[in-house]
Protein backbone atom coordinates (compact mmCIF):
# COMPACT_ATOMS: atom_id res chain seq x y z
CA UNK A 1 0.00 0.00 0.00
CA UNK A 2 1.04 3.59 -0.68
CA UNK A 3 0.04 6.47 1.55
CA UNK A 4 -1.03 9.63 -0.27
CA UNK A 5 -0.45 12.53 2.11
CA UNK A 6 -2.12 15.85 1.29
CA UNK A 7 -1.05 19.03 3.08
CA UNK A 8 -4.05 21.33 3.38
CA UNK A 9 -4.94 24.84 4.54
CA UNK A 10 -8.24 26.68 4.05
CA UNK A 11 -8.96 25.93 0.40
CA UNK A 12 -11.53 23.11 0.39
CA UNK A 13 -12.62 24.08 -3.12
CA UNK A 14 -9.16 22.96 -4.32
CA UNK A 15 -8.89 20.05 -1.87
CA UNK A 16 -12.16 18.70 -3.31
CA UNK A 17 -10.66 18.84 -6.82
CA UNK A 18 -7.46 17.13 -5.63
CA UNK A 19 -9.41 14.26 -4.04
CA UNK A 20 -11.77 13.82 -7.00
CA UNK A 21 -8.78 13.60 -9.34
CA UNK A 22 -7.19 10.89 -7.20
CA UNK A 23 -10.29 8.70 -7.29
CA UNK A 24 -10.73 9.39 -10.99
CA UNK A 25 -7.19 8.59 -12.15
CA UNK A 26 -5.13 6.75 -9.51
CA UNK A 27 -5.06 2.97 -9.64
CA UNK A 28 -3.44 0.72 -7.07
CA UNK A 29 -3.61 0.14 -3.34
CA UNK A 30 -3.50 3.47 -1.50
CA UNK A 31 -4.75 5.31 1.57
CA UNK A 32 -5.30 9.09 1.73
CA UNK A 33 -4.37 11.16 4.76
CA UNK A 34 -5.14 14.89 4.85
CA UNK A 35 -2.90 16.96 7.12
CA UNK A 36 -4.87 20.12 7.78
CA UNK A 37 -3.48 23.29 9.30
CA UNK A 38 -6.55 25.47 9.68
CA UNK A 39 -9.46 24.75 7.35
CA UNK A 40 -12.66 25.68 9.26
CA UNK A 41 -14.59 22.69 10.59
CA UNK A 42 -17.71 23.11 8.48
CA UNK A 43 -15.62 22.76 5.33
CA UNK A 44 -13.76 19.71 6.60
CA UNK A 45 -17.06 18.11 7.57
CA UNK A 46 -18.27 18.44 3.98
CA UNK A 47 -15.00 16.93 2.70
CA UNK A 48 -15.52 14.03 5.10
CA UNK A 49 -19.10 13.58 3.89
CA UNK A 50 -17.97 13.44 0.26
CA UNK A 51 -14.94 11.23 0.94
CA UNK A 52 -15.70 9.16 4.09
CA UNK A 53 -12.71 6.83 3.58
CA UNK A 54 -10.22 9.72 3.83
CA UNK A 55 -8.46 10.29 7.16
CA UNK A 56 -8.09 13.90 8.35
CA UNK A 57 -5.48 14.87 10.92
CA UNK A 58 -5.23 18.35 12.46
CA UNK A 59 -2.05 20.25 13.30
CA UNK A 60 -1.11 21.37 16.79
CA UNK A 61 -1.75 24.99 15.80
CA UNK A 62 -5.07 24.23 14.09
CA UNK A 63 -7.16 26.27 16.55
CA UNK A 64 -4.66 29.13 16.38
CA UNK A 65 -4.87 29.18 12.59
CA UNK A 66 -8.69 29.14 12.69
CA UNK A 67 -8.57 32.17 14.96
CA UNK A 68 -6.09 33.89 12.61
CA UNK A 69 -8.46 33.36 9.67
CA UNK A 70 -11.36 34.90 11.59
CA UNK A 71 -9.24 37.84 12.77
CA UNK A 72 -8.22 38.50 9.18
CA UNK A 73 -11.84 38.55 8.02
CA UNK A 74 -12.78 40.99 10.79
CA UNK A 75 -9.77 43.29 10.94
CA UNK A 76 -7.57 42.44 7.95
CA UNK A 77 -4.73 41.25 10.19
CA UNK A 78 -2.28 39.23 8.10
CA UNK A 79 -2.05 35.46 8.57
CA UNK A 80 1.44 34.14 9.23
CA UNK A 81 2.00 31.84 6.27
CA UNK A 82 5.57 31.10 7.29
CA UNK A 83 4.50 28.99 10.27
CA UNK A 84 4.01 25.46 9.02
CA UNK A 85 3.05 22.19 10.80
CA UNK A 86 6.31 20.34 10.16
CA UNK A 87 5.87 18.12 13.23
CA UNK A 88 2.56 16.79 11.94
CA UNK A 89 4.05 16.23 8.48
CA UNK A 90 7.16 14.52 9.86
CA UNK A 91 5.33 12.27 12.32
CA UNK A 92 2.82 11.22 9.66
CA UNK A 93 5.43 10.35 7.04
CA UNK A 94 7.44 8.49 9.68
CA UNK A 95 4.45 6.20 10.31
CA UNK A 96 3.55 5.89 6.62
CA UNK A 97 4.31 3.28 3.97
CA UNK A 98 7.89 2.74 2.76
CA UNK A 99 7.07 4.77 -0.35
CA UNK A 100 4.84 7.78 0.12
CA UNK A 101 3.29 10.38 -2.16
CA UNK A 102 3.43 13.83 -0.54
CA UNK A 103 1.34 16.51 -2.23
CA UNK A 104 -0.81 19.57 -1.48
CA UNK A 105 -4.45 20.57 -1.75
CA UNK A 106 -3.92 22.68 -4.90
CA UNK A 107 -2.41 19.81 -6.93
CA UNK A 108 -4.44 17.37 -9.00
CA UNK A 109 -3.95 14.37 -11.29
CA UNK A 110 -4.65 14.89 -14.97
CA UNK A 111 -4.39 11.35 -16.34
CA UNK A 112 -4.49 7.73 -15.26
CA UNK A 113 -1.58 6.34 -13.23
CA UNK A 114 -0.85 3.00 -11.56
CA UNK A 115 0.85 3.74 -8.23
CA UNK A 116 1.60 0.06 -7.63
CA UNK A 117 3.61 -0.08 -10.85
CA UNK A 118 5.74 2.95 -10.02
CA UNK A 119 6.22 1.91 -6.40
CA UNK A 120 7.47 -1.48 -7.57
CA UNK A 121 9.90 0.17 -10.00
CA UNK A 122 11.24 2.42 -7.24
CA UNK A 123 11.85 -0.58 -5.03
CA UNK A 124 13.42 -2.63 -7.85
CA UNK A 125 15.87 0.11 -8.92
CA UNK A 126 16.33 1.64 -5.45
CA UNK A 127 14.99 5.03 -6.53
CA UNK A 128 14.54 7.60 -3.76
CA UNK A 129 12.43 10.31 -5.40
CA UNK A 130 10.12 9.96 -8.40
CA UNK A 131 8.69 13.27 -9.63
CA UNK A 132 5.19 12.74 -11.00
CA UNK A 133 4.68 16.29 -12.24
CA UNK A 134 6.70 18.93 -14.08
CA UNK A 135 5.16 22.00 -12.42
CA UNK A 136 4.63 24.67 -15.08
CA UNK A 137 6.77 23.03 -17.74
CA UNK A 138 4.85 21.76 -20.76
CA UNK A 139 7.68 19.41 -21.76
CA UNK A 140 10.80 18.12 -20.05
CA UNK A 141 14.21 19.22 -21.25
CA UNK A 142 15.37 15.75 -22.25
CA UNK A 143 19.00 16.87 -22.35
CA UNK A 144 18.84 16.85 -18.54
CA UNK A 145 17.56 13.28 -18.33
CA UNK A 146 18.34 9.82 -19.62
CA UNK A 147 16.12 6.77 -19.87
CA UNK A 148 16.17 4.20 -17.10
CA UNK A 149 17.28 0.83 -18.43
CA UNK A 150 14.38 -1.57 -19.03
CA UNK A 151 11.76 1.06 -18.06
CA UNK A 152 11.02 3.84 -20.54
CA UNK A 153 8.34 5.30 -18.24
CA UNK A 154 11.02 6.62 -15.88
CA UNK A 155 13.78 9.11 -16.69
CA UNK A 156 16.95 9.53 -14.65
CA UNK A 157 17.74 13.07 -13.55
CA UNK A 158 21.27 14.12 -14.54
CA UNK A 159 22.95 15.58 -11.46
CA UNK A 160 26.50 16.14 -12.68
CA UNK A 161 26.07 19.91 -12.46
CA UNK A 162 25.20 19.87 -8.73
CA UNK A 163 27.97 20.10 -6.14
CA UNK A 164 27.49 17.61 -3.28
CA UNK A 165 29.62 16.81 -0.23
CA UNK A 166 29.37 15.70 3.39
CA UNK A 167 27.34 17.64 5.94
CA UNK A 168 30.30 19.62 7.28
CA UNK A 169 31.28 20.96 3.85
CA UNK A 170 27.67 21.63 2.78
CA UNK A 171 27.16 23.65 5.96
CA UNK A 172 30.21 25.73 5.09
CA UNK A 173 28.84 26.40 1.62
CA UNK A 174 25.18 27.08 2.40
CA UNK A 175 26.04 29.36 5.33
CA UNK A 176 29.19 30.77 3.66
CA UNK A 177 31.21 30.03 6.79
CA UNK A 178 34.80 31.25 6.60
CA UNK A 179 33.83 32.76 3.21
CA UNK A 180 34.02 29.29 1.65
CA UNK A 181 31.26 30.00 -0.87
CA UNK A 182 32.91 33.30 -1.79
CA UNK A 183 36.21 31.50 -2.38
CA UNK A 184 34.59 28.79 -4.53
CA UNK A 185 32.78 31.50 -6.47
CA UNK A 186 36.09 33.17 -7.31
CA UNK A 187 37.49 29.80 -8.37
CA UNK A 188 34.63 29.42 -10.84
CA UNK A 189 32.83 26.60 -9.03
CA UNK A 190 29.73 28.67 -8.28
CA UNK A 191 27.75 27.34 -11.26
CA UNK A 192 27.42 23.98 -9.53
CA UNK A 193 26.28 25.61 -6.29
CA UNK A 194 23.43 27.85 -7.41
CA UNK A 195 20.49 27.28 -5.07
CA UNK A 196 18.15 26.75 -8.00
CA UNK A 197 20.11 23.67 -9.12
CA UNK A 198 19.58 21.94 -5.77
CA UNK A 199 15.83 21.86 -6.33
CA UNK A 200 16.52 18.93 -8.64
CA UNK A 201 16.97 16.94 -5.43
CA UNK A 202 13.63 17.92 -3.91
CA UNK A 203 9.90 17.98 -4.63
CA UNK A 204 7.57 19.87 -2.32
CA UNK A 205 4.27 18.71 -3.78
CA UNK A 206 4.67 16.27 -6.68
CA UNK A 207 6.97 13.56 -5.40
CA UNK A 208 6.63 9.84 -4.75
CA UNK A 209 9.33 9.38 -2.12
CA UNK A 210 11.27 6.63 -0.50
CA UNK A 211 10.26 7.43 3.06
CA UNK A 212 13.78 7.57 4.48
CA UNK A 213 14.82 10.20 1.96
CA UNK A 214 11.84 12.47 2.70
CA UNK A 215 12.51 12.20 6.44
CA UNK A 216 16.17 13.11 5.91
CA UNK A 217 15.34 16.12 3.73
CA UNK A 218 12.89 17.45 6.32
CA UNK A 219 14.92 16.78 9.45
CA UNK A 220 15.85 19.90 11.42
CA UNK A 221 13.09 21.92 9.71
CA UNK A 222 11.21 23.25 12.73
CA UNK A 223 7.79 24.88 12.12
CA UNK A 224 9.17 27.39 9.60
CA UNK A 225 9.92 27.29 5.90
CA UNK A 226 13.67 26.91 5.40
CA UNK A 227 14.57 25.92 1.87
CA UNK A 228 18.30 25.95 2.55
CA UNK A 229 18.00 23.30 5.26
CA UNK A 230 15.99 21.03 2.96
CA UNK A 231 18.35 21.43 0.02
CA UNK A 232 21.44 21.06 2.20
CA UNK A 233 20.01 17.81 3.60
CA UNK A 234 19.18 16.56 0.10
CA UNK A 235 22.75 17.23 -1.08
CA UNK A 236 24.21 15.38 1.90
CA UNK A 237 21.87 12.43 1.30
CA UNK A 238 22.87 12.24 -2.35
CA UNK A 239 26.55 12.34 -1.37
CA UNK A 240 26.00 9.45 1.04
CA UNK A 241 24.33 7.36 -1.64
CA UNK A 242 26.48 8.16 -4.68
CA UNK A 243 27.08 6.96 -7.32
CA UNK A 244 23.49 5.73 -7.33
CA UNK A 245 21.15 7.63 -9.66
CA UNK A 246 18.33 8.07 -7.20
CA UNK A 247 16.38 11.11 -8.47
CA UNK A 248 14.02 10.38 -11.37
CA UNK A 249 10.96 11.68 -13.17
CA UNK A 250 8.08 10.06 -14.97
CA UNK A 251 8.15 10.41 -18.74
CA UNK A 252 4.55 11.64 -18.57
CA UNK A 253 3.22 14.64 -16.67
CA UNK A 254 0.63 13.28 -14.22
CA UNK A 255 0.13 16.27 -11.93
CA UNK A 256 -0.80 19.90 -12.29
CA UNK A 257 -0.93 22.85 -9.90
CA UNK A 258 -2.07 26.47 -9.84
CA UNK A 259 -0.34 29.76 -10.62
CA UNK A 260 -3.08 32.27 -9.80
CA UNK A 261 -4.00 31.75 -6.15
CA UNK A 262 -2.42 30.99 -2.78
CA UNK A 263 -3.37 29.87 0.74
CA UNK A 264 -1.79 32.99 2.28
CA UNK A 265 -0.12 36.12 0.96
CA UNK A 266 3.09 35.77 3.02
CA UNK A 267 5.23 34.77 0.03
CA UNK A 268 3.43 36.88 -2.54
CA UNK A 269 3.35 40.54 -1.52
CA UNK A 270 3.37 42.77 -4.57
CA UNK A 271 1.91 45.97 -3.16
CA UNK A 272 -1.61 45.41 -4.48
CA UNK A 273 -4.82 45.87 -2.49
CA UNK A 274 -5.79 42.22 -2.62
CA UNK A 275 -6.55 40.01 0.39
CA UNK A 276 -6.08 36.38 -0.62
CA UNK A 277 -7.66 35.11 2.61
CA UNK A 278 -10.87 37.04 1.93
CA UNK A 279 -10.76 35.75 -1.66
CA UNK A 280 -10.49 32.17 -0.40
CA UNK A 281 -13.31 32.82 2.07
CA UNK A 282 -15.63 33.81 -0.78
CA UNK A 283 -14.66 30.76 -2.86
CA UNK A 284 -15.05 28.47 0.19
CA UNK A 285 -18.53 29.81 0.93
CA UNK A 286 -19.62 29.41 -2.68
CA UNK A 287 -18.24 25.86 -2.60
CA UNK A 288 -20.03 24.78 0.59
CA UNK A 289 -23.27 26.26 -0.74
CA UNK A 290 -22.96 24.09 -3.85
CA UNK A 291 -22.45 27.02 -6.22
CA UNK A 292 -18.71 26.58 -6.90
CA UNK A 293 -17.90 23.52 -9.05
CA UNK A 294 -14.49 22.16 -8.04
CA UNK A 295 -14.15 20.36 -11.37
CA UNK A 296 -14.97 23.36 -13.54
CA UNK A 297 -12.59 23.51 -16.56
CA UNK A 298 -10.83 20.34 -15.34
CA UNK A 299 -8.08 19.31 -15.95
CA UNK A 300 -7.14 22.96 -16.46
CA UNK A 301 -7.26 25.41 -13.59
CA UNK A 302 -10.28 27.62 -12.99
CA UNK A 303 -10.44 30.69 -15.19
CA UNK A 304 -10.20 34.20 -13.79
CA UNK A 305 -13.73 34.83 -15.07
CA UNK A 306 -15.02 31.86 -13.06
CA UNK A 307 -13.46 33.19 -9.87
CA UNK A 308 -14.97 36.61 -10.52
CA UNK A 309 -18.49 35.14 -10.50
CA UNK A 310 -18.16 34.61 -6.75
CA UNK A 311 -16.42 37.86 -5.80
CA UNK A 312 -18.18 40.74 -4.09
CA UNK A 313 -17.57 44.48 -4.16
CA UNK A 314 -14.90 44.22 -1.45
CA UNK A 315 -12.48 42.82 -4.02
CA UNK A 316 -11.09 45.20 -6.60
CA UNK A 317 -10.96 43.03 -9.74
CA UNK A 318 -8.27 45.19 -11.32
CA UNK A 319 -6.06 44.72 -8.26
CA UNK A 320 -6.82 40.99 -8.35
CA UNK A 321 -5.72 40.76 -12.00
CA UNK A 322 -2.49 42.64 -11.23
CA UNK A 323 -1.76 40.36 -8.28
CA UNK A 324 -2.33 37.23 -10.38
CA UNK A 325 0.00 38.49 -13.11
CA UNK A 326 2.72 39.22 -10.57
CA UNK A 327 2.19 35.79 -9.06
CA UNK A 328 2.68 34.17 -12.46
CA UNK A 329 5.71 36.34 -13.24
CA UNK A 330 7.37 35.22 -10.02
CA UNK A 331 7.32 31.66 -11.35
CA UNK A 332 8.14 32.63 -14.92
CA UNK A 333 11.38 34.18 -13.63
CA UNK A 334 12.23 30.78 -12.14
CA UNK A 335 11.90 29.13 -15.53
CA UNK A 336 8.32 27.87 -15.42
CA UNK A 337 6.07 28.01 -18.46
CA UNK A 338 2.76 29.49 -17.34
CA UNK A 339 -0.37 29.33 -19.49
Amino acid sequence: MTHIIIKSFNRPYYLDRCLQSIYKFVNGNFKIIILDDGTPGEYLNKIKEKFPEVEIRLSEQYDQKIQAIQENLVSGKEIDGFQIPTKLWYDTVKEASDYVLVTEDDVWFTQEIDLNEYRSAMKKFDLHLLKLGWLGKQELDLTKFKALKSNDKILLQKLDDVFIANSWIMDLIFENKFKIYSLMYRLGWHKKMKLKKYWKLNSIMMGLWKKEYWLYVWKDVDQRVDEKVQLRNAAVWLHKHKPKKIIVSTSQNFLRTIFQSSATISYYKYGHKFDVNYFNHLMNEAWIEGKFDSMKDFPNDFTINYFEKFMDDNIDKKEFHLWVENFKNQYRKSGYLID
